[in-house]
């Protein structure tokens, strides 16, 4: 035990003799280890934020929907020309038999919510914008993972009645109603009049994979009773553009499936993709969405990119053992004559090797400890300074980029530059203990 205390002592010693070149030669490791626990937990940080959008859509859902198709597939059209103007009437999309149909394959499903889209525009006063109303049913929050903020949503006595009731999105509420309660006050979807009876908690899903997914901004929803939707409104959704007035006919423009568990989720899928196919062949004016599938997707999307982040860390590791080994290796040349008294008065080569070891094996600690530190400071920094600077306008409004430091990157990192220290140290050390001691003497 004496010996090993006093082998570190002089390693130890000897790093502080020459603190300007220990620094120096542990910058390397430092800063590989900083950029591995960085790059990490950046990957960390936009995996997990993908994850939590698609969690957001349902890990059980099976989400089929209406979309239309291109003009050269076989939709059903009719138009007119006259006075320089050119309407269209595209009928395509999920029918109210294919919903039957659904249900009728899947008895034991969780929930089979239907939505249809209804209205050109909602209006209130002066405010007007392109509608992006749907009928619906109570389940709907379920499947969504939405939740009401205020008042409640659609009931079942709502769908008896046909109730003209609406629940609206928390963007709809802030533009509709700037200095009003919505709640009880009154909202046209064209000229139909709804009555607010709920408001919609803010969805984060405004943005990235998950709008993309959902194909809208919930924010700018507003749901009424399916019922309602079937009774006051027609299946024709008129859409005004620049020269043409089109209309589209579309029954049902959405179907949520929710099956019992995630391990029926594929073969849930696969059976919904077959009725479909044989239903509306080539699936031109039908797509489905299976959040299960891309959440599998971006998992192992997630984990290819950590092990390519991690691996151009790793070459600043690298690099830093080879710094740390040419530095050794100079400092062995230096202290020839040193080494050559150790052995006079009694050193073994064993003592030698040890108090080289032990420097390297310093330098590789204390380097990681600092670079851990770093890479943890960075991280945090970088997570709280990007948002920061899209708030003050310097970046882009959306700009964004989680970070999430994991325990295992940090262990990792400095189990990885420790033992690169060591590993790279290992042939100055023995270099410096296999010198003759009478050679090491006359030197100069």
């Amino acid at each position: 035990m004496q010996f090993i205390l006093e082998t570190i002592r002089l390693g130890l010693t000897n790093l502080r003799l020459h603190m300007l070149r220990s620094v120096l030669t542990a910058l390397g490791i430092i800063l590989g280890v900083a950029a591995v626990i960085t790059m990490v937990s950046i990957g960390e940080g936009s995996k997990l934020e993908a994850l939590a959008q698609l969690e957001r859509l349902g890990a059980r859902n099976i989400i089929v929907r209406s979309q239309k198709p291109p003009e050269s597939t076989n939709a059903q059209q009719s138009g007119s020309r006259g006075g320089g103007r050119a309407s269209f009437i595209s009928r395509f999309g999920i029918t109210r038999e294919d919903l039957d149909v659904v249900r009728e394959n899947f008895p034991l499903a969780e929930a089979i919510v239907p939505l249809k889209e209804i209205g050109g525009q909602i209006l209130r006063n002066e405010n007007r914008k392109t509608s992006q109303s749907y009928g619906t049913t109570p389940e709907f929050p379920s499947v969504s993972n939405i939740s009401v903020a205020r008042g409640r949503y659609l009931s079942q006595s709502d769908m008896d009645e046909r109730a003209m009731v609406a629940v609206i999105g928390a963007e709809v509420a802030r533009q509709m109603f700037p200095l009003e309660d919505p709640l009880n006050n009154t909202l046209r979807i064209d000229e139909k009049v709804v009555t607010v009876v709920g408001v919609l908690a803010p969805v984060g899903l405004a943005a990235g994979s998950g709008a993309a997914l959902v194909g809208r901004d919930l924010n700018l929803d507003v749901h009424i009773p399916l019922t309602t939707a079937r009774s006051v409104f027609s299946d024709l959704v008129a859409k005004r553009e620049t020269g043409s007035f089109q209309m589209s006919e579309v029954q049902v423009s959405e179907i949520y499936i929710s099956s019992r568990s995630r391990d029926d989720v594929l073969s849930d899928a696969a059976r919904v993709r077959r009725i479909m196919d044989s239903r509306h062949p080539g699936l031109t004016d039908v797509s489905l969405v299976v959040p299960y599938e891309l959440l599998e997707r971006a998992r192992k999307s997630a984990l290819t990119w950590q092990l390519v982040l991690s691996a151009i860390a790793g070459i600043s590791l690298l690099v830093g053992g080879i710094g740390i080994m040419n530095i050794m290796l100079a400092t062995v040349t230096e202290r020839t004559r040193e080494i050559g008294i150790r052995r006079a008065i009694g050193a073994s080569r064993r003592h030698i090797l040890w108090q080289f070891m032990v420097e390297t094996g310093v330098l590789s600690a204390v380097g990681g400890v600092i670079g851990v530190g770093l890479g943890v400071g960075g991280s945090l920094l970088l997570g709280w300074a990007v948002p920061w600077l899209a708030d003050n306008g310097i970046l882009t409004p959306d700009a964004n980029l989680p970070t999430r430091v994991t325990m295992w990157s940090i262990y990792l990192a400095f189990a990885v530059a420790a033992l690169t220290g060591l590993v790279f140290g290992i042939y100055p050390a023995r270099k410096a203990a296999r010198q003759d001691p009478i050679v090491a003497l006359r030197h100069d």
